[in-house]
């Protein structure tokens, strides 16, 4: 049985580099956050743009329009939620089957609101990416376009990183570096070699 990691982490944590870890090591991984732009250009368009007109450019979701959409107004971003949650999960349930098929000892799924959404009963085990408040809030400003309001927004909408370490059971600090992640990465993936999973992925 595959054994499903469920890997999360809050926004500027280095997710998508620890992510990157591990797939350089052979490990398969279904990134939620991939899937989404994936149905921004296919499936989800037509009922994004049914449910917030004009979101629709050229046939593909704009992401900024999307976004001043929903930032700030929870009723919107349940109905947005309620699209595309739905649509990202049938493809993590279809990586899954294909890695049960291929005998695949180890699959992760990427979930950046893993915890919020329930996401860990569909895991084995949960590992958490984490740094320092001060170095999150550095990165993360830093992207173009991000505010202080936005980043605000984004966070009162997430888990507190302290509750997610709490839950997690494996932990890669980014903060001090490439090197050090990257030997993080290969503790854990010695903690988990052979070890069987539990069929929790095929839960509803």
């Amino acid at each position: 049985m595959t054994f499903v990691l469920g890997l999360t982490g809050s926004i500027g944590m280095g997710k998508s580099t620890t992510a990157g870890l591990f797939v350089q090591r052979g490990v398969p991984l279904h990134d939620a956050d991939a899937a989404v732009h994936r149905l921004h250009r296919g499936r989800a368009v037509a009922p994004i743009e049914a449910a917030f007109p004009g979101t629709v450019v050229d046939g593909v979701v704009d992401r900024a329009r999307l976004g001043a959409a929903v930032l700030g107004k929870p009723e919107a971003l349940r109905r947005l939620e309620a699209i595309i949650h739905p649509l990202v999960r049938e493809e993590e349930q279809a990586f899954l089957a294909r890695c049960r098929r291929e005998g695949a000892g180890l699959a992760i799924i990427d979930v950046p609101l893993l915890f919020e959404t329930g996401g860990e009963g569909r895991c084995d085990a949960v590992l958490v990416v984490t740094a320092p408040a001060a170095v999150q809030r550095e990165r993360v400003l830093a992207r173009p376009g991000m505010s202080a309001e936005k980043l605000d927004a984004i966070l009162a909408r997430q888990m507190p990183d302290a509750e997610k370490r709490r839950r997690a059971h494996f932990l890669v600090d980014t903060s001090r570096g490439l090197v050090a992640a990257g030997r993080e990465v290969g503790s854990i993936l010695m903690a988990l070699a052979g070890r069987p999973g539990r069929g929790a992925a095929q839960r509803s």
